[in-house]
């Protein structure tokens, strides 16, 4: 398979460092991104392994959902062994193309959009109290942007038992044409559908629709970690 590739990762403006990470493997077109949680180091840690154990797991050809059961272990492990005092948890999506098929995964809310033909489809739907909400029609999605408990997430690798642990995943065809994107939520708190579906639209370089989705989230407030990786598949 043929694809095109951009990424871009920031602090944002409001916080000290960056706790998002992303793996690429694009000789097994695995392509991942995992926001970290619990102030200090220790989002930033969590999300460090998930990646590791995440891609290592995959180049071995494991099964997706057993991976990131391997790396919820991991990092609930690794928060024990440092006795800490606060939760280190991360969200993790991930998209692996192979052969014609494209397989998605997820845990929390960073998200993984697919743009074909002018429309962007939300592959992922996050695991939130806000989606709980808008998913009982408590409140209208609309709603949801604004409201006081949106960044509370329901799932996080690290902060929940593989038996209570929910990974949802969709495996579906992809088509030439297709551009995926994985994000943290530090985008999509920022910008809209709407103005990632625009910005997708654009024919210009990968690299130059990635940037300009970064500056829209830099110029709506920045108010977290911003992660994007873009796949333009031939």
């Amino acid at each position: 398979m043929n694809y095109q590739l951009a990424h871009n990762s920031h602090e944002g403006i409001k916080r000290s460092h960056n706790e998002d990470t992303f793996g690429i493997d694009a000789t097994h077109h695995v392509f991942l991104v995992a926001d970290g949680m619990g102030g200090h180091d220790h989002g930033e840690i969590a999300s460090a392994i998930a990646r590791d154990f995440i891609m290592g797991g995959l180049i071995k050809d494991k099964n997706l959902v057993k991976t990131i059961y391997e790396a919820n272990d991991a990092i609930i492990a690794c928060s024990l062994e440092k006795q800490s005092q606060l939760p280190m948890g991360t969200t993790v999506a991930i998209v692996q193309f192979d052969g014609q098929q494209c397989h998605c995964a997820w845990v929390g809310d960073s998200r993984i959009y697919r743009w074909r033909d002018g429309h962007l489809t939300a592959i992922s739907s996050d695991h939130s109290y806000v989606q709980e909400l808008v998913d009982q029609k408590l409140i209208t999605s609309e709603q949801a942007r604004s409201h006081p408990h949106r960044n509370v997430v329901t799932q996080a690798l690290g902060v929940t038992d593989n038996s209570e642990l929910s990974i949802d995943e969709v495996t579906d065809n992809w088509q030439p044409g297709d551009k995926f994107l994985i994000c943290s939520d530090g985008l999509t708190e920022e910008v809209e559908d709407t103005e990632i579906e625009k910005t997708l639209s654009q024919t210009i370089e990968p690299k130059e629709i990635c940037d300009q989705l970064m500056i829209q989230a830099l110029e709506n407030g920045g108010s977290d970690n911003i992660t994007a990786i873009l796949v333009v598949l031939d």
